[in-house]
């Protein structure tokens, strides 16, 4: 029997999350994605199957961005997720934690996103 590891149960954890959760045009999918390294955030429009939106820790870091530890930076992410998707008309999103347990920097991310002022 084969062993699992903590990436095949996140896996499985999302695959059951995404079961239930489906983004449209007016109220997409906010999905997030950590990495080691990196924090990743989209917002998907799962009826015309496209991304509305993307944001993220890599590549060029923006201007003023937060350089301290994860949730620091994860803060600082969804605080720039939640003012581009304004800035895109979106006010209103479901939350995709992506099968990761809500708290540290998940959490941090998205009550950045609440404060403001995208509605979960």
């Amino acid at each position: 029997m084969k062993r699992q590891s903590k990436t095949d149960y996140r896996r499985r954890r999302h695959q059951r999350l995404r079961k239930k959760v489906k983004g449209t045009a007016e109220r997409p999918r906010m999905s997030v994605f950590l990495s080691n390294q990196h924090i990743y955030v989209q917002f998907i429009d799962d009826a015309a199957e496209r991304t509305m939106l993307a944001v993220s820790t890599a590549g060029k870091e923006p201007a003023g961005a937060a350089q301290g530890n994860g949730v620091e930076r994860a803060k600082e992410i969804g605080r720039l997720a939640a003012q581009a998707a304004k800035e895109k008309g979106v006010t209103t999103v479901v939350f995709d934690r992506g099968g990761f347990r809500y708290g540290g920097r998940i959490g941090a991310l998205a009550d950045a996103a609440r404060e403001e002022g995208l509605k979960f």
